[in-house]
């Protein structure tokens, strides 16, 4: 260890609170924190450049859930548990409205559509149709799903669309920048490409062991949703996600968040461009994993889907590639609770970090309140 008194005295030393994961939970936490306790001394430690987990790795969807979702978590949840879920997810992207803007954070309202691959899966969709909508009627006050024509030309796929009318998308770049750069000015201390190896509680103290340094602080939130398994036993699992992004397409008229396959799949267009996501349900056990990186199985279904369903009359380029770690679980419900004395988490956020993250994250730091 080669540190000055001055680099220990300012960075490591009289910690109140430490936030493992500087994503939209931990980011959410620590402004909650200097909200509540403004003099205290908040220190944010993340293992990547740049976040590490999914918050900016995603597909920059504002959704709280499609039609064919909502009717499969049906199969695993009563309606008040369905219920409760969305309000949640709703709650979380007014909150992150609030606190970054719409301007700031690039949100669009362009509506969240769900493409059915057969004559069978659109009757199952539209038969709950009516029993959806009045379930979420008490939160959104009109109906949130109705039937589109398909408008925009997509091949083997229904003619016509679920269109969830309260959909939107956002730039989750621009989500992470500003929520670094409120962070930042509170104060709150954030130091990059540094990873927790393990923890343990002595006394009123929280001893962190990291690969560069161990120190103490009072309290310690752990907030890696995808990595948590690596520090805690909870029942989360990894689900990595693969993504591409085409190069810009000229005249492009699709406009929209739209899901495939039962949310397995899931596109957008930005800035003139066709994002892709999804695939894992090819290769479950493969994509159950902290690692990054691609597999040829799914990225050339991606390529299948973008050349025969999305842009099939249309020449289109890959520009970049890249994968994201999500954290799930056999419930939807996140995880956000005291630990022991002094170690709080919230993580397994279900591939809807956007969503319900800055709630989370809120909801975090008030354990201690």
């Amino acid at each position: 260890m080669n540190y000055s008194y001055w680099e220990l005295k300012e960075w490591f030393s009289s910690i109140d609170f430490t936030i493992v994961g500087s994503g939209i939970v931990g980011l959410n936490c620590a402004l909650e924190l200097k909200k509540n306790h403004p003099k205290a001394k908040v220190l944010i430690i993340e293992k990547g450049m740049l976040p590490q987990g999914a918050s900016t790795k995603n597909a920059g969807f504002a959704c709280f859930g499609s039609i064919s979702e909502i009717i499969d978590d049906l199969n695993a949840h009563t309606e008040q548990e369905i219920y409760n879920l969305v309000n949640k997810r709703w709650k979380g992207l007014q909150l992150l409205r609030k606190n970054l803007g719409d301007k700031n954070i690039n949100f669009l309202q362009h509506k969240g559509y769900e493409l059915c691959e057969s004559e069978s899966f659109f009757n199952e969709c539209i038969s709950k149709k009516e029993q959806i909508n009045k379930l979420l009627k008490p939160i959104f006050k009109d109906d949130v799903f109705s039937i589109s024509e398909n408008k925009f030309n997509f091949k083997n796929v229904h003619q016509q669309y679920i269109t969830n009318n309260f959909e939107g998308q956002i730039d989750t770049g621009k989500m992470a920048f500003e929520l670094l750069n409120k962070a930042q000015k509170l104060g709150v201390k954030i130091l990059n490409n540094i990873s927790v190896e393990s923890f343990s509680e002595t006394g009123n103290l929280v001893a962190v062991k990291t690969d560069k340094i161990t120190f103490k602080t009072d309290k310690l939130f752990i907030a890696t949703n995808g990595f948590a398994n690596q520090l805690l036993e909870e029942k989360v699992k990894p689900a990595r996600a693969q993504v591409l992004v085409t190069k810009p397409i000229k005249n492009l008229h699709i406009k929209g968040t739209f899901h495939l396959d039962k949310g397995y799949y899931y596109f957008r267009n930005i800035n003139d461009r066709i994002l892709l996501g999804g695939g894992r349900n090819l290769d479950f056990k493969t994509e159950e994993t902290t690692e990054f990186g691609l597999t040829d199985i799914i990225q050339n279904k991606l390529e299948r889907i973008l050349k025969e369903t999305i842009l099939p009359n249309t020449d289109f380029e890959i520009e970049h590639r890249w994968s994201g770690i999500m954290g799930v679980g056999n419930q939807k419900k996140t995880i956000v609770k005291q630990l022991s004395g002094n170690v709080f988490c919230g993580v397994r956020l279900g591939g809807m970090g956007i969503a319900i993250g800055s709630l989370v994250g809120k909801e975090l730091a008030e354990l201690i309140d």
